[in-house]
């Protein structure tokens, strides 16, 4: 390169920086580099540590560590001084070095919270940068922020205790945990360094993922190309990634697509909380039904069960079933329904799903949570296929997740309990911290002390080692709120809510009940009538979970024939109001067990708050047991429903 064509480079380099510097202006905002030393007048540093040299990602390099140059620079950093000074002159002569044998003298910059400032070699920084370089060496020193709860610092240090295994900077997450679940994804143990292949493979995959991510829009969106490369790992292998073409890994990008948009929304989970009203007929369609409409041939919707368990082993996998024989009641001609059973996660779940759908299922309903993983792969290759998952807040928008509000229900029942117990102590049998489940207890004790304001609610649960019924007996407590459906070998009348008289022997009161069949008919009816799509109009792209109630007709009580007239009539009064919606459990006031103030009662909680309630009201004796108190049977579900699941280590994390 001659002299005269690297000054040809300096004018359009300093033409870029001029139009960037007029748009910098324009948007009011600073249109030179950003200097370190200004940054950390106001910043809360705990100390400097060289960590040698570094390649650093061009992108990274975003400013300079003095004002001394800033003038020189726009803020891409590229030259505005004139094309007859010293400074161009010297940018000319690095432009000639650069193309005729490479710059290869390291810089020296400091890094801060992940972005680096040069303190010398800026001229080579702007030279790279306009020649469009990936990385330059540099003789680094770390800026350490003091440690506080910021999202920001809490993400910094974390990459801090990450970099010495991984040994790169490219890689950036907006979620906390996001290293442990790369390293787990790689097959690491949590304090294993990676290989330089390792490194090689990552930064490969990386690479092409920022650049199909950017094509689609990515490089103004919240989450990073580290963001969804991990989503593209927990929803494929990395051996799978590695092994596919190109043009492969685009169409996996496209496959998620929507799971991208999903996780740039501060609440990334949808709650559906009633049926959507049926969409907009077509004119043709409402003067000519298909029935009767020449050449018009209504197809048979075809709908599969995967269950994890047969009817005759399992209660839950029996409701269901209930459920799936009312859809061939109700929609007789129009819906043709088969169930398969003894889904095992790891196992054979996939391919069962997978034959559901081959078998011509146009619906598919995996009716436990841990059938998820084989529900979203199955999505994936299927887009065309309508997959729901029995589930809450499960953040994938290549399936729908559905359960009930089952408070509603345990409201009326702690009602009926009060009303029922000659003493001011209830028992209540929970069996997992799941979601939804502190609303289910807060709501029986609300409940029952609406009835007897000194009731004291005795909480056990089946997912801890003991006896909840004996340890009730031991204290003559005599109202119990069980298990929610009978349990194989276990006292028939052991469920819902239950007297135990002298003697010991078991009455019936009241009990959650169920009506998956109305929800399966709404969920049915919604894709006849054209609803199905109304739950995910418009641009916002969110997971969509059905939580129905009452008022759908998808959750109920069902009451025994010993239950008292006048609680059976406070009960129905309840019922009604609870439909209506002229009754809201949560709207009053309300403490929790360290005394907080959590409802003044001039409103209720949104559908979100109570979902995730995880505290427990000041009626409540007992506690929500974390993770490591549950018994092994427990933890799998925890792993998937559990409360604080997001609290868990990577390594207990569930696998989808």
């Amino acid at each position: 390169m001659t002299r005269s064509e690297a000054l040809e480079e300096y004018v359009h380099a300093q033409r870029r920086a001029q139009r960037e510097y007029r748009e910098k202006i324009a948007a009011g905002q600073y249109p030179y580099l950003p200097v370190l030393d200004d940054i950390l007048e106001k910043a809360n540093v705990e100390n400097q540590l060289p960590i040698g040299l570094v390649e650093v990602p061009m992108e990274l390099l975003v400013g300079t560590k003095t004002a001394g140059r800033t003038a020189a620079f726009a803020a891409n950093f590229m030259p505005l001084l004139g094309a007859n000074t010293e400074f161009a002159s010297k940018w000319v002569s690095l432009c000639q070095a650069h193309v005729e044998e490479g710059i290869r003298d390291p810089i020296r910059c400091f890094e801060y919270m992940g972005r680096f400032y040069v303190q010398e070699g800026n001229k080579r920084v702007s030279v790279l940068k306009y020649f469009q370089a990936d990385s330059i060496t540099a003789n680094v020193t770390r800026v350490m922020p003091k440690y506080s709860d910021s999202p920001e610092v809490r993400l910094y240090y974390e990459f801090v205790e990450y970099y010495p295994l991984c040994g790169m900077y490219t890689l950036t997450f907006t979620q906390e945990g996001s290293f442990a679940r790369l390293q787990k994804a790689l097959g690491k143990a949590p304090g294993e360094k990676w290989t330089e292949d390792d490194r090689a493979e990552i930064l490969s995959l990386y690479n092409w993922v920022k650049k199909a991510y950017f094509a689609r829009g990515g490089a103004s969106m919240r989450p990073t190309p580290g963001d969804v490369l991990l989503l593209l790992v927990r929803f494929y292998t990395l051996a799978d990634l590695k092994k596919r073409s190109p043009a492969e890994l685009t169409k996996a990008l496209d496959a998620i697509w929507d799971d991208v948009l999903a996780i740039e929304k501060p609440v990334p989970v949808k709650l559906s909380t009633k049926p959507a009203e049926p969409g907009q007929a077509k004119l043709i369609d409402r003067i000519l039904p298909a029935v009767i409409r020449p050449g018009a041939a209504r197809k048979k919707i075809k709908v599969a069960f995967v269950n994890e368990r047969t009817p005759e082993t399992s209660t839950w996998t029996s409701q269901h079933e209930f459920g799936r024989s009312q859809l061939d009641e109700v929609f007789a001609g129009q819906v043709e329904t088969r169930a398969y059973y003894n889904a095992v996660a790891g196992e054979n779940a996939d391919e069962l799903v997978e034959q559901a759908i081959a078998e011509g299922a146009d619906i598919v309903f995996t009716t436990s949570p841990k059938l998820v993983g084989a529900s979203l792969r199955a999505a994936l290759k299927h887009p065309e296929s309508r997959i729901l998952n029995c589930s809450v807040d499960m953040p994938y928008t290549s399936i729908r997740t559905y359960y009930t509000r089952v408070y509603e229900a345990k409201f009326i029942s702690g009602a009926i309990a009060g009303a029922m117990s000659t003493g001011n102590r209830i028992g209540y049998v929970a069996d997992y911290p799941n979601f939804g489940t502190p609303a289910n207890i807060n709501a029986f004790a609300l409940g029952a002390r609406m009835v007897n304001p000194r009731v004291r609610v005795d909480l056990q649960w089946t997912c801890l080692p003991g006896e909840p019924i004996r340890n009730f007996t031991a204290q003559g407590i005599t109202v119990v709120s069980g298990r929610d459906t009978p349990t194989p070998n276990r006292p028939s009348r052991e469920f819902g809510i239950f007297q135990i008289r002298p003697g010991g022997m078991l009455e019936d009161l009241a009990s959650p009940f169920w009506h998956w069949g109305q929800f399966y008919e709404n969920v049915v009816r919604s894709v006849l009538n054209g609803a199905w799509s109304k739950d995910q109009e418009g641009d916002e792209r969110r997971a969509v979970n059905y939580w129905w109630g009452m008022n759908s007709g998808v959750m109920d009580v069902l009451f025994s024939r010993e239950l008292p007239h006048d609680v059976r009539h406070l009960a129905n009064i309840l019922r009604q109001g609870i439909i209506s919606g002229s009754i809201d459990p949560f709207a009053c006031h309300i403490i929790a067990q360290d005394g907080t103030l959590m409802n003044e009662g001039h409103q209720g909680f949104t559908p979100e708050q109570i979902l995730h309630m995880d505290w427990l009201c000041d009626a409540v004796d007992g506690h929500i047991p974390e993770y490591d108190e549950l018994t092994e049977i427990a933890k799998p579900m925890y792993r998937m429903q559990g409360i604080h699941r997001d609290r868990l280590p990577v390594e207990k994390e569930a696998d989808l």
